[in-house]
């Protein structure tokens, strides 16, 4: 199982580092773009003023009019697409600054005088969408970006220990009998006013790791030492859970789409890739163990609770890869099952997530 959790951080950290690669694919790509298109227009306005001075010399030519009047109209026009090349490479070079400063995603400036909108979002030939409004008067509306986000988030799966010195080959539980689940109430909020790439999430969930021993054996509390010992009958279950109440925090990539009305502007990560780092830390609320077995013919439930030595302090480090609303989810705690034990113990998860 520690194997398996190790595979999950490092899939999740292989494929953050991917996707980064190929939003920076895409900024630079946009930017070579951008830059050639500042070739483009200093070439248009330079044939543009050629066609101009031809025009007026045939005028000259013609004794339409005069030397003077040429040399005034060469000088004006010369001077029209003069500043037409600073404005256009001035537009240009506040896309590529944009680009460079922010990525892919939208952004909005104001001014009191003049409002104007550049950003990511790209047309049918796939250039920026770029507009200047002049002020009519009127301040601009203001656009709500609505920042935090809430949901329910359910896990369930497999779960097991990793005792120190054990491979989970030999574990002391069973591996598809021993399982966890998680219940909670999350909230995602954007890091970034202007993009929606770094998310941080967090919230309260209930947990219950169960562990299910093997050869007959149950859980047996001897002063400030808790292990495993033979049932003196033969088990039909033999069942160990512990309850807690945990606080997750997960910083949470991936990319999102863009939706921009006049009055608003919102991020959706629906059927988007995501990856989460973080982790937890909370409280145990509640041990116990559930024994069923027969004794001259009757069967016999044994629900106890107690304390068992576990720990009251829960914390721990847990990932998340996934698309849309399911991950493929793992979770480590870092702090022991049982205190005061003489081989340390630690709970460890794998399985599915989804967050509605």
């Amino acid at each position: 199982m520690k194997t398996l959790f190790t595979i999950a951080i490092y899939m999740a950290l292989t494929l953050f580092v991917q996707f980064s690669q190929a939003q920076d694919e895409q900024s630079n790509s946009k930017i070579e773009k951008l830059t050639e298109q500042k070739e483009k227009i200093i070439t248009s306005e330079k044939e543009e003023l050629k066609k101009e001075v031809e025009a007026i010399n045939e005028r000259l030519a013609n004794n339409e009019i005069s030397i003077g009047e040429a040399k005034e109209l060469k000088e004006e026009a010369a001077k029209i697409h003069a500043l037409n090349i600073e404005n256009k490479i001035a537009i240009i070079d506040n896309k590529i600054a944009l680009l460079e400063r922010n990525g892919l995603e939208y952004v909005n400036m104001g001014d009191p005088e003049i409002w104007i909108g550049l950003g990511a979002k790209s047309d049918n030939d796939g250039d920026f969408l770029f507009g200047v409004k002049v002020n009519t008067g009127q301040e601009p509306k203001i656009k709500y970006d609505r920042r935090t986000t809430s949901g329910i988030t359910i896990a369930f799966g497999l779960n097991n220990a990793i005792v120190d010195g054990q491979s989970l080959d030999d574990s002391d539980y069973k591996i598809a009998g021993s399982r966890f689940f998680e219940l909670g109430w999350f909230w995602k909020t954007r890091v970034f006013k202007n993009t929606n790439f770094l998310r941080v999430r967090y919230g309260v969930s209930y947990t219950s790791n169960g562990l299910k021993p093997t050869d007959n054996r149950y859980f047996v509390e001897n002063g400030n030492q808790t292990g495993l010992e033979e049932f003196p009958l033969e088990l039909n279950k033999s069942k160990f859970r512990m309850d807690n109440i945990v606080v997750p925090v997960h910083f949470e990539f991936g990319p999102s789409r863009v939706r921009e009305t006049e009055k608003s502007i919102r991020y959706y990560t629906a059927r988007k890739f995501r990856i989460g780092l973080g982790g937890y830390v909370g409280a145990n609320i509640s041990t116990r163990q559930k024994l069923k077995y027969r004794e001259n013919g009757d069967r016999i439930k044994d629900k106890i609770k107690r304390d068992y030595n576990t720990s009251d302090l829960i914390y721990g480090l847990s990932t998340y890869v996934g698309f849309g609303d399911m991950s493929l989810y793992a979770k480590y705690d870092i702090s022991p099952v049982f205190r005061n034990a003489e081989i340390d113990q630690n709970n460890v998860s794998l399985g599915l997530r989804f967050d509605l």
